[in-house]
């Protein structure tokens, strides 16, 4: 890491976008490699993520928080279900709408996700004092918090590393 003052730094606002894309690059490849064993992959991870943390009201409702199609929302959460980590559970308020609900095997599995994802991230900001990784994580989510119209965060990261 650089210690010069930022106005000597030569070419700092296009270091800026190349650091922001090395660094989702590589996040993305890690965060694949540690949701290989899920149906999907990465996109399964998000969808449990979704599923147990935004509590979406429909299967729609979940097509649309993570802008898949909904055929291919139906086949990956049959994938998730025959796998025990969902269940498709009527809504009591509405009797046409099936919720999506994790099971037990399922928070598990996602709580899993969530320690191999943490360990990825570590290692990725190896290079930073665990201080520094703090401050770095506080100040991206602060500044990334209000730049688009969407505020769904599953359905950004969806966007951003193409994985729609």
């Amino acid at each position: 890491m650089s210690t010069a003052p930022a106005e000597t730094r030569i070419g700092q606002h296009s270091l800026f976008g190349w650091s922001l894309a090395a660094l989702l690059r590589e996040w993305s490849a890690r965060v694949d490699a540690a949701a290989d064993d899920l149906p999907q992959g990465t996109r399964g991870y998000q969808l449990l993520t979704a599923v147990v943390h935004g509590n979406p009201p429909s299967q729609a409702a979940l097509a649309a928080t993570l802008g898949i199609d909904r055929t291919v929302m139906t086949y990956l959460l049959d994938a998730f279900e025959s796998c025990g980590l969902v269940e498709r559970q009527q809504d009591p308020a509405d009797r046409r709408t099936r919720r999506i609900v994790a099971t037990d095997r399922g928070l598990e599995v996602l709580a899993a996700m969530e320690a191999r994802v943490a360990a990825a991230e570590d290692e990725l900001l190896s290079s930073l004092h665990p201080e520094q990784r703090a401050v770095l994580r506080e100040l991206l989510e602060r500044a990334a918090t209000g730049t688009g119209p969407d505020e769904d965060r599953c359905r950004t990261v969806v966007e951003a590393t193409g994985r729609g």
